[in-house]
């Protein structure tokens, strides 16, 4: 058994993932909720796309992302 700390993002790739959503929707003024919720859609939609973008995620928390090829 290994004691990670309570925090810490460097361990957690989806860390990374949130902070590129975060900043492209960080400046919203989202009229309501459902505005908010079609925006982070939309950019985790765009990032499904772009594994090179999560690999880079997952690469900063040791990992890697195989692709079938």
């Amino acid at each position: 058994m290994f004691q990670l700390p309570t925090y810490a993002p460097d361990l957690n790739p989806q860390e990374g993932v949130w902070s590129l959503v975060k900043r492209d929707i960080g400046n919203l003024a989202a009229a309501d909720l459902g505005q908010n919720t079609r925006a982070v859609k939309s950019k985790l939609k765009m990032l499904q796309y772009r594994p090179h973008v999560i690999d880079g995620c997952l690469t900063g928390a040791g990992t890697g992302l195989v692709l079938d090829r």
